[in-house]
């Protein structure tokens, strides 16, 4: 590596508020640690990116795809209502996209899912669950490594 480049790093609140599901070509996937919502997180692994923009061409043609197929995954795997997928990066800089599967019947609908009520952690065992269903639903159109 050049001394110039930087490694990439997730951010520390990501990594804290997350469970490392795997890798796709480009982006790490996250599971946001609230069994309240199916929720997910793509983090491009492209050091000190904050911004679209912030990603080469090929990166955010790249980015699309993997969101894209992601969505269509979540959305009819989890049967969602409404898919909800964002990069805010207002709290963590670094740049996110998220995947929220929606129903119409959650605690937050029609609103947004942050700042309206505690997270409730996932257990071991349905963190198991979700890792053996998003696999499952990933493996088929997306090059995708799971983590265990």
């Amino acid at each position: 590596m050049d001394e110039l480049e930087v490694e990439f790093v997730l951010d520390p609140q990501l990594e804290n508020d997350s469970i490392f599901l795997g890798e796709m070509p480009l982006c790490r996937l996250l599971l946001i640690n609230d069994k309240q919502f199916p929720w997910f997180v793509l983090v491009p692994r492209r050091a000190e990116t904050y911004e679209m923009y912030h990603l080469s061409l090929e990166d955010r043609a790249q980015m699309m795809v993997e969101s894209c197929d992601l969505s269509a995954a979540l959305a009819d795997g989890f049967n969602a209502s409404k898919m909800n997928v964002a990069a805010l990066g207002n709290v963590v800089k670094q740049l996110h996209v998220h995947h929220i599967v929606r129903y119409e019947s959650d605690m937050a609908w029609p609103g947004p899912v942050w700042g309206r009520q505690s997270m409730v952690p996932y257990s071991p065992s349905e963190i198991a669950e979700i890792r053996v269903k998003v696999t499952a639903l990933l493996e088929a159109n997306l090059s995708f490594a799971a983590m265990v």
